[in-house]
């Protein structure tokens, strides 16, 4: 008997548990529609606002290389070199709501059986810009939208009230959830900043805000490397740089971390991971530790844009994992390796010592030497 990869996800059925991420590979209806023929599971919309956003002049996103002998990190594409990362300054969709009225549609129409999720971001500062969560919402789920994700991550928005700078703001991950429950008829996933001291705390206050589910992580805040002749920033324009996303293999492990603290926290919570995902090792990383599905970008732009050969690996992947392990669905391996990760106090020292976390006596706070 073939394994089953469909999957049940803050009450949706997906025919398998690979999305594409809200970026660039899903900024267009016909993206989209692409990634649906290819096999993605489901797909988050690029990010939608109310209003259009200007993009930098020049290239948005480049690809942060090393020399395969290791001496060299540079974004200039070359031979006899490895992908270490993605690094983008790219904003929201360009095209506004009203642009993508009808396309979302049209494509769940085509697609029905398919997991559209509309990511969306508006302002936090005041009851018109919370107003403006709820237009979306409304908008997004009218059009058929399976989900909604808010984007409270985006690491490099101008405005103080919005990406990243909310996901750091407990109050306001609370509030805005509170505010985009109350209009809506669907699940409400929220995608956090790792940039932050405890995603926990943030997580926390999304789910008391009435969150479905968790998505993390975005890309981490980074700038691109200096080129040693010209003395420039690799991804500039005239000379000048502003933080941008980190992503791709780089911060596998840096996302793993930042999902394993929330999995840990809310074992019965609902997490869909996100970073440095290219093939099925990549993504059986996040199942075990609790997720139930996980989202892709930066091998999905590398592969065609939207990555038909990724997610058949993906695909392929699984149900060999799962026909040799006999496992039946997902839900027999998720989170199986979550309690492994513990506080460092509880990683066992040599017999002869009595360790007690670093103090000399007994530490409130620290957990009992492991027998």
């Amino acid at each position: 008997m073939s394994a089953d990869l469909s999957t049940l996800f803050t009450g949706i059925r997906f025919e398998n548990p690979f999305m594409l991420a809200s970026a660039p590979p899903t900024e267009s209806d016909a993206n989209i529609m692409r990634a649906f023929d290819a096999g993605w599971g489901g797909v988050v919309t690029k990010t939608i606002g109310l209003h259009p956003v200007v993009n930098v002049k020049g290239p948005k996103t480049k690809f942060l290389r090393a020399d395969n002998n290791g001496d060299r990190l540079s974004m200039m594409k070359r031979p006899e070199s490895t992908l270490l990362a993605s690094w983008n300054w790219e904003l929201i969709s360009d095209k506004p709501l009203d642009w993508w009225i009808g396309k979302l549609a049209r494509i769940k129409k085509a697609h029905p059986t398919k997991i559209l999720v509309a990511s969306i971001m508006a302002g936090s500062g005041n009851d018109k810009e919370l107003h403006n969560w709820q237009t979306l919402t409304k908008a997004a789920q009218d059009e058929g939208c399976d989900a909604i994700e808010l984007n409270f991550s985006c690491p490099h928005m101008d405005r103080v009230d919005m990406g990243s700078n909310v996901g750091k703001d407990k109050v306001l991950c609370s509030v805005v959830t509170q505010a985009v429950k109350e209009v809506s008829r669907v699940p409400v996933w929220v995608k956090l900043t790792p940039a932050t001291a405890n995603i926990v705390e943030e997580a926390q206050a999304c789910f008391l805000g009435g969150a479905d589910a968790v998505s993390s992580s975005n890309t981490f805040p980074s700038l691109p490397v200096i080129d040693p002749q010209t003395l420039d920033f690799e991804m500039n324009v005239e000379g000048y740089v502003s933080p941008g996303g980190l992503g791709g293999p780089a911060i596998l492990p840096l996302s793993l971390a930042k999902m394993a603290q929330m999995t840990k926290a809310f074992p019965d919570g609902s997490f869909s991971g996100i970073g440095g995902v290219s093939n099925f090792d990549h993504a059986l990383c996040y199942f075990l530790l609790g997720c139930g599905t996980v989202q892709v970008c930066t091998a999905a732009m590398l592969d065609h844009a939207i990555g038909p050969n990724v997610v058949k690996t993906l695909i392929t992947g699984m149900s060999q994992f799962m026909e040799q392990r006999g496992f039946a669905s997902l839900s027999d391996f998720r989170g199986l390796r979550r309690d492994r990760v513990v506080a460092h106090s509880q990683i066992k020292r040599p017999e002869q010592f009595d360790y007690r976390g670093g103090y000399a006596e007994e530490h409130e706070g620290y957990a009992a030497t492991l027998s």
